[in-house]
């Protein structure tokens, strides 16, 4: 079953990475605080980038990987700054 990895920018500038089957729908829990506890308090979070899998465990394993990157490589992704991208 097809996932998608999102990431959120929520109006204090953070970025929240997470996955879900329908990002859009996902983002409404977020908005009405009812996501994770990280978005829990943040009244507009706006998406900024997807990213679809085939399957769970290609999403899970791809959000470990952003979650490991510095900020800028991330803001690079969410950008396609993709040449810079690679120098990160």
């Amino acid at each position: 079953m097809k996932q998608a990895l999102y990431i959120l920018r929520l109006p204090d500038n953070r970025l929240y990475i997470g996955i879900s089957k329908d990002p859009k729908s996902r983002l409404k829990y977020h908005r009405q605080s009812k996501g994770a506890k990280f978005t829990k308090y943040c009244k507009n979070p706006e998406l900024v980038y997807t990213e679809e899998f085939p399957d769970l465990l290609t999403a899970m394993r791809r959000e470990k990987q952003l979650k490991g990157w510095k900020r800028a490589k991330k803001e690079a992704l969410i950008n396609g700054d993709f040449g810079l991208l690679k120098e990160l």
